[in-house]
Order: structure tokens, then C-alpha cells, then sequence
């Protein structure tokens, strides 16, 4: 893409409405522009890295057996009456009316509409274990909407569901949404760490939060460092397998980590004195096992081995899109700006031309833009007639990774400049090994 011809309405000054960092930058470049309170239009360069984050989702789901579905953002108010959930969600739940006068609410979550099409489906055993996820828009009516797209009322939200015959099994699905989240997270930068946490009006007895530690956090969360150590890696995990996934649970989730809701004093005291940390934290996702507590309610019921009715075991999974662009700010910027990990980068890197309108330094640019995008890669040329200065501060704030810097200097002397967003380091290196290295980098994920 080049900068000319792209939509990216930047601004200069910090707007005062934005109290954290990830909602400056966000307006900032141009990535969002508010609605109304906790709304947001997603402008071009903020719905690109938000495609790359639902792609990540996407394939780790796949890749953790579980199939996508699209169920609808309006749901009727019958079905919340019937699970006992309709007056007890409070005030978050946009509640509405159709033409014809019916209750109808904008979706919070989806345990009543997925339960709802299992009973209608589903009558056997042998159809199980079954587990179905979404990427969708949900809305819950903030009392005080904040920090953008940290706590908006308008929201994406990838939501999962289990269905499986015993507890056993379905606690073999929480164990397996476990390992699938730690690798979407690693792949996106983010090191989010698994904490027991409150059920709150979900329901269940088991849950864990995921939180990626920021000062900007919501929650305040209790942990032993030792847990910070601990990555997920390139691991070469069966999903199907229940001792390899109970492990990986077991080893991300034994040492002390919880919230606030959960901290349990007592407990902690037995952590080592110089490895009891206090942090903020920002939830990026959450599972939850919660038995047979909407199933049998709703009679969502299978034929078993022994031909009587069994109310299905469930759960339910969830990680904020939307939210996680803000987390990964949050977790990854200076005084420049944005930093993005190459893995949700918008751009695989940026291009900038010191002399726009100089034959060579422009056919250099062009001659990159084309080997670059022959490999597959997308750059962000900055072809703007605009001071250096001012180019290198839009790349500054925006946050690609790499930057090819061409100018007439270098040129004379056959290479441009390619810089580390993250480190700030740079080479002169000939074009040729610029695409060559930027290639290496990306083929490396």
C-alpha cells in the first residue's frame, strides 16, 4: 500500500478524552474514531490489525478441532427467561422491543442460542464431544464505558462451546482451550497468564482468566513470578490427547496466580517471600467449565450408553478481539508510539522515501515495494512529498516493525537503512538483503 493513496487520519496531539496509553495511540494513528461513549468505527488501519488477531484465533482453533459458526447478535428474551438468566444479568444486557412488542436483547453471550440449537440437533451419545465457536459483535451496557476498546460497550469477542457427555471429558475440553489460548497468545506477542478467577454470571465452578500484566490493568492480580517464566514454546501438542493437555494445564496453572476476586491470603503467604508479586492485569480471555447447570435447565439431553436421557456436560470459552489490540499496546509501546510483534503487525514493514520525486531514490522505493510484495509480504510505502522527519514519525507511531530507509546518500553507495522499530538498531545493508532479511524474519513465524 502506498501512503498516498491511504486512508490514515493521524493526529499530533494526544486527545484529551483518552486516559491510557492504548486509547492515545489507537486515535492517535488512526486506527479508531469514537461513535458514541464505548462505540467505535474500526478505520482502515485498525480493522487490518484487527483481521490479523481473528485470523491467529481462527487457526488455533482449527488447529485445537473446533468448528466456526455465526450465530445472530439479536436473540429473543424467551430463551434468557427460560435458563433464569433474563432478570438476573442486570443492567449490562441492552434489553429491546420488535414491532410487534417482543423482548428481544443484543447478545452479551451466547450460552442460551448455542444450547438452544445442541437440544434441537443433537439427541445422542455418539454425536459427542461436539464443541462450536464464533468470532461476533457483542454489546454489554457499560455503566462507565473507558480506555477504548479496553472496556467499550460494543465489542468482538471469539465465544466457544462444549458439549460432552461426562465431567471428565469436558474437563479434557477445558484443559485443551487452555493450550489452544496460550499459543494464540504467544503468536500474537502477548505473554497472558492463566489465573483462577470468578465465574461471575456465567456460572461455574471452574474458570481461569487470562491477563496480560500492564499498569493500566482493570484487575489487580496476586502471583508467584515463577509463573512469568514459563512459555509455551513451538510445542507439538495432540489435542486429543488428555495427558498432554492435562500437563500443559497443570504446569501453567499449579503455581500461585489469581485475582483479585479469588486471592486467598493464606494461600499466597506460602509463595516465597522475593516471589509474591502484585500487578495490574487486563483480561484477554477467559474458559469456564460449568457442568450440567444450563443443560439440565434447558433439557439439553442425549441418548447414553444405557439408552436413558444424560444432560450434556458444557462449557464455555472466550477471548476478546477487540480488547486484545489495546492489550498488545498496552504491552508493547514507547514514547514514540506503537510497537507492533510481527505476528499482528498491520504491515510487514514500512518504506521510506527521504527524496520523493529523485528518479533513483523513487525507482529504488518501487523496485522494494514490487520484491517485497513478490514474496508475499505487504509494505507500507511512504511516498508522501513530506519532510523526513515527519515520515519517520508517522512509522514511529504507527509501529511497524522494520523500516527500509532509501535515500540519494545511501544509494550513491548501493544500500539503504533497515531499522528495528523495537530496538531501534540499524544496518546499511544493499536492498537486495533487505527484502532477503525482512523474508527470513516473517517465514520464521
Amino acid at each position: 500500500m502506498r501512503l498516498s493513496r491511504y486512508f490514515l487520519p493521524v493526529l499530533k496531539e494526544n486527545p484529551a478524552e483518552a486516559q491510557i496509553v492504548s486509547h492515545r495511540l489507537m486515535l492517535r494513528a488512526g486506527m479508531i474514531k469514537q461513535s458514541s461513549a464505548g462505540i467505535y468505527s474500526w478505520l482502515p488501519l485498525g480493522f487490518k490489525v484487527l483481521r490479523k488477531i481473528e485470523n491467529i484465533v481462527h487457526e488455533e482453533q482449527h488447529r485445537a478441532g473446533h468448528m466456526p459458526m455465526l450465530m445472530p447478535t439479536i436473540q429473543s428474551a424467551d430463551l434468557w427467561r427460560e435458563s433464569g438468566r433474563y432478570d438476573d444479568y442486570g443492567e449490562e444486557m441492552l434489553r429491546i422491543k420488535d414491532r410487534n412488542d417482543r423482548d428481544m436483547l443484543f447478545t452479551p453471550t451466547a450460552e442460551e442460542m448455542i444450547t438452544d440449537i445442541f437440544r434441537s440437533h443433537v439427541g445422542s451419545y455418539k454425536d459427542l464431544p461436539l464443541t462450536m465457536y464464533q468470532i461476533q459483535w457483542k454489546f454489554r451496557d457499560e455503566r462507565r464505558p473507558r480506555f477504548g476498546v479496553m472496556r467499550g460497550r460494543e465489542f468482538y469477542m471469539k465465544d466457544g462451546y462444549n458439549f460432552d457427555l461426562t465431567k471428565e471429558d469436558a474437563l479434557h475440553a477445558y484443559n485443551r482451550h487452555l493450550v489452544s489460548y496460550l499459543r494464540t497468545y504467544e503468536r500474537m506477542g502477548l505473554q497472558a497468564i492463566p489465573m483462577r478467577a470468578d465465574s461471575g454470571p456465567i456460572g461455574g465452578d471452574d474458570t481461569h482468566e487470562f491477563l496480560v500484566l500492564a499498569e493500566t490493568g482493570e484487575s489487580e492480580v496476586f502471583y508467584d513470578s515463577a509463573v512469568t517464566d514459563l512459555t509455551f514454546g513451538d510445542r507439538d501438542i495432540d489435542y486429543d490427547n488428555v495427558e498432554q493437555c492435562a500437563a500443559v494445564m497443570q504446569e501453567f496453572t499449579t503455581k500461585y496466580a489469581r485475582t483479585d476476586e479469588t486471592h486467598d491470603e493464606a494461600l499466597f503467604n506460602q509463595v516465597p517471600e522475593d516471589r509474591r508479586m502484585t500487578a495490574r492485569g487486563i483480561e484477554v480471555g477467559q474458559i469456564f467449565y460449568f457442568g450440567t447447570k444450563y443443560s439440565e435447565v434447558m433439557k439439553a439431553t442425549v441418548q447414553g450408553p444405557d439408552g436413558k436421557p444424560v444432560p450434556v456436560h458444557m462449557g464455555s470459552h472466550g477471548i476478546g478481539v477487540s480488547r486484545l489490540l489495546g492489550a498488545i499496546i498496552e504491552a508493547s509501546h514507547d514514547d514514540k508510539g506503537i510497537i507492533w510483534p510481527e505476528g499482528v503487525t498491520p504491515y510487514h514493514c514500512g518504506i521510506v522515501n527521504l527524496k520523493q520525486g529523485d528518479e533513483e531514490a523513487d525507482a529504488a522505493c518501487d523496485a522494494l515495494y514490487k520484491s517485497l510484495t513478490a514474496l508475499g509480504l505487504e509494505p507500507l510505502y511512504d511516498d508522501r512529498k513530506e519532510r523526513a522527519g515527519g515520515k519517520f514519525a508517522t512509522m514511529d507511531l504507527i509501529g511497524l516493525p522494520w523500516r527500509i530507509t532509501v535515500g540519494p546518500r545511501g544509494l550513491k553507495n548501493g544500500v539503504v537503512e533497515l531499522t528495528s522499530r523495537r530496538t531501534g538498531e540499524s544496518e546499511e545493508i544493499t536492498p537486495e538483503l533487505a527484502v532477503q532479511k525482512i523474508s527470513e524474519i516473517y517465514a520464521a513465524l
